[in-house]
């Protein structure tokens, strides 16, 4: 299940399930027993930090900037929005601050949650990535200009959107952003099943010391009316 119900409140679970048996990235078990005569199973998990769905901290770009135990709590919640390009940009083409103008307007707050993707879909971090096959939006310095000018907290993507394509784009996102703490949310599923633009979202990691990124459990809560419209 990805959509639940809770009263007046719906929530969407935007994360990737992991199976250890297919994932293509670090993620093994070992399960064992402690002993003695009440069975007392623990878990040795062996994973990468770039897991799934998962949070990149500062600390991903730069040894001098912070960690995921560095930062606030509040980081890692808020008001959000989904902004969904669909095909108003051309395929493998850059998101412009013209576009993001456009799609948010009226809605973006200081301090928002952003999430982007497009109808361009493909599951990132594959071997089709920078295919012909991959007609995925782009980011680069100026899209990320424009969410560090709105003083956004995160920026998120769907499989509509590209974070991989080439070291041109990749190092400017990230070193604007980045430098101002603005965190990313990779790796997101789901996000057609949102009903909102707007809703409240969680995708806390592990506060670990040293710790550059980290798999999270992101969902979405709609109907909670001070992170609506």
């Amino acid at each position: 299940m990805s959509v639940y119900e809770m009263g007046k409140l719906r929530i969407v679970d935007l994360t990737k399930e992991l199976d250890p048996a297919t994932e293509s990235r670090r993620c093994h078990m070992y399960r064992f027993n402690t002993g003695g005569p009440i069975p007392d199973y623990h878990t040795i998990m062996d994973i990468t930090s770039h897991l799934g769905t998962h949070c990149e901290c500062p600390y991903h770009h730069d040894d001098t900037w912070p960690s995921v135990a560095e930062l606030p709590l509040t980081t890692f919640l808020g008001r959000a929005i989904y902004v969904d390009f669909k095909e108003t940009v051309k395929p493998y083409t850059h998101i412009t601050k013209a576009d993001l103008d456009r799609e948010t307007e009226g809605m973006i707050k200081e301090g928002d949650i952003v999430i982007i993707d497009s109808s361009y879909k493909l599951t990132p971090f594959t071997s089709a990535t920078n295919t012909e096959e991959d007609q995925r939006l782009l980011i680069n310095g100026e899209s990320a200009e424009w969410f560090c000018d709105h003083k956004v907290k995160c920026v998120g993507f769907g499989d509509g959107v590209s974070i991989e394509s080439c070291n041109e784009d990749v190092k400017p996102f990230h070193d604007i952003l980045m430098a101002e703490n603005i965190v990313f949310l990779e790796v997101l599923k789901n996000l057609d099943k949102l009903k909102e633009k707007v809703f409240f979202m969680s995708y806390s990691p592990l506060p670990i010391k040293e710790l550059d990124s980290c798999p999270v459990r992101a969902y979405a809560i709609e109907g909670l009316a001070e992170f609506s419209k």
